[in-house]
């Protein structure tokens, strides 16, 4: 599940009025980095999130609710005696999240709440997060897949946004920053003809489904533009990278809901997503089967 940003936006940004004094930044919570017995467990955590998402992926089809396939998801977390970690989810300003699943169609983005009355066809591409809480570590991965078969064109988002997945981890490794995995995704992305979403972003993950840091999938070059701070790389960092990728331009909205988020202008979305562990070396990803 992702971070919003504008959670901790300072008063008149974005709002084309310049403060009277430059705004102390939000005091964020430290990191948090996990002993080599917290991966273990949180790896664990993560194969129960990877086998929920293959039991819904086997499952979806064209008329197939989303509330069906978030049962499945659920049912999965509880026999490997996990809890689902979105129930319940608090949110400012909205009633607290209701699912075990995050499931978008076509235009919407992310946290979308799953329903027994709204069913897959042919044709859509679904957006399917979900997260567990494991003996009190969390993992949280997402994908995109097609419902059917889907224009070659739209393949082609889904494969992208997947590739920028994977780019953001290759650059997940010291000596890095997290601006560094940051623009590796957003190069990637903008390079292919795509838009990043700025408005949402990855997450520091452990005992919490968000901590610090948070992993944008881009880098403005403006200090003013940004309500986060680069941070350096180091081992046991734990987080959940992200790339929400839209077809058309970046920006979002919000519905009626206070959960669903859909791209502004109706174009496609993707959104893939893993839960990774910072190394000496390679980054471990947490949520692979």
């Amino acid at each position: 599940m992702t971070f919003n940003r504008n959670r901790f936006r300072p008063t008149g940004a974005g709002l084309g009025v310049r403060p009277p004094a430059a705004p102390a930044r939000p005091q964020r919570p430290p990191l948090v980095l996990k002993t080599a017995e917290e991966l273990a467990i949180m790896r664990e955590a993560g194969r129960i999130v990877a086998q929920a998402h293959q039991a819904m992926r086997e499952a979806v089809r064209p008329g197939i609710s989303t509330g069906e396939l978030d049962r499945i998801a659920e049912q999965v977390i509880r026999d490997h005696g996990a809890t689902p970690a979105f129930i319940g989810y608090p949110k400012p300003d909205s009633p607290p999240y209701p699912a075990t699943i995050n499931a978008c169609i076509n235009h919407e983005l992310v946290h979308g709440i799953p329903r027994d009355d709204r069913f897959l066809k042919e044709g859509d591409i679904l957006s399917l997060d979900t997260a567990c809480i494991y003996q009190g570590f969390v993992a949280d991965s997402a994908y995109t897949m097609p419902v059917g078969e889907i224009p070659a064109a739209v393949q082609r988002l889904l494969d992208v946004t997947e590739q920028a997945l994977y780019v953001g981890i290759r650059a997940s490794r010291l000596p890095n920053e997290t601006k560094d995995v940051s623009s590796a995704i957003q190069r990637f992305v903008e390079k292919h003809g795509y838009s990043v979403v700025r408005e949402y972003t990855g997450h520091g993950v452990g005992r919490s489904m968000h901590e610090e840091p948070q992993i944008p999938n881009w880098w403005p070059s403006s200090a003013r533009q940004r309500q986060w701070q680069s941070v350096k790389l180091v081992p046991g960092m734990t987080y959940a990278l992200e790339p929400m990728v839209n077809a058309g331009r970046p920006d979002t909205r919000e519905l009626d809901d206070k959960w669903t988020v859909v791209t502004r202008d109706g174009s496609l979305c993707a959104h893939f997503e893993h839960t990774i562990a910072i190394t000496e070396g390679d980054p471990i990803i947490l949520t692979l089967p």
